[in-house]
């Protein structure tokens, strides 16, 4: 089992403070799920634990090894961002071996809900299509932890179902973690929770801290 342990993350935008003292954990075998309103800085901590964004303080380590730069997490981290990243000219089928060992490619490759796609190119894909196409890479990728943002904007219930089962399957010896505004998915696929609100990160237990915090109405 691995631990990529996030301690000390603060970061600012001119005046504006984003971050402040973020402290995080995940293991391999757990997803955890990172609610919160838009603005509130999710999409930055989870680019701050890839590496693409440098915080104003951060302490960052997977098991015993620092992560100081993009070199340190070389295979070991991947990320979804919510931009799409594929390059739009190459087919899907040719892509895949390029995130994948060749036991999570032949994987890929027998998914029926990959198949559509294999020879089309990223150009000719819908924004859903290019979603579930980039989460499926991000996901069967060799890194050991997975950083996940929006995987489902854009997916019909019946494919979100699909993916979330998917997530979970590679979750068994990978760690993730998630972001998105669908907070029901988030919170039915996610072991632990947390609240990114004011600057701070929270642990919430459950729907009703969700309302107590004002990230859900109270009547709902």
């Amino acid at each position: 089992m691995s631990t990529l342990h996030i301690d000390s993350v603060t970061k600012s935008f001119g005046s504006r403070k984003v971050l402040q003292d973020i402290f995080l954990s995940c293991k391999t075998g757990t997803i955890t799920g990172i609610l919160g309103r838009n603005g509130e800085g999710k999409s930055t901590l989870l680019k701050i634990i890839f590496g693409t964004v440098k915080g104003d303080h951060q302490f960052i380590k997977l098991d015993h090894k620092i992560l100081r730069n993009q070199s340190d997490r070389k295979s070991r981290i991947a990320y979804l961002p919510q931009e799409f990243f594929l390059p739009k000219g190459c087919k899907i089928k040719n892509l895949i071996p390029l995130f994948c060992n060749n036991e999570n490619a032949e994987k890929l490759y027998k998914l029926d809900i990959i198949a559509p796609f294999l020879d089309q190119t990223s150009r000719s894909l819908s924004g859903g299509e290019k979603k579930i196409v980039e989460t499926l890479l991000s996901a069967f990728s060799d890194a050991e932890f997975i950083l996940l943002d929006e995987p489902f904007n854009g997916l019909s219930p019946k494919v979100t179902e699909e993916m979330k089962n998917l997530i979970k399957e590679q979750a068994v010896d990978k760690g993730f973690i998630i972001s998105d505004h669908r907070y029901e998915e988030v919170l039915d696929i996610s072991d632990e929770i947390y609240l990114l609100s004011d600057t701070h990160l929270k642990k919430i237990k459950d729907f009703k801290e969700l309302q107590l915090h004002n990230y859900l109405p109270k009547n709902i």
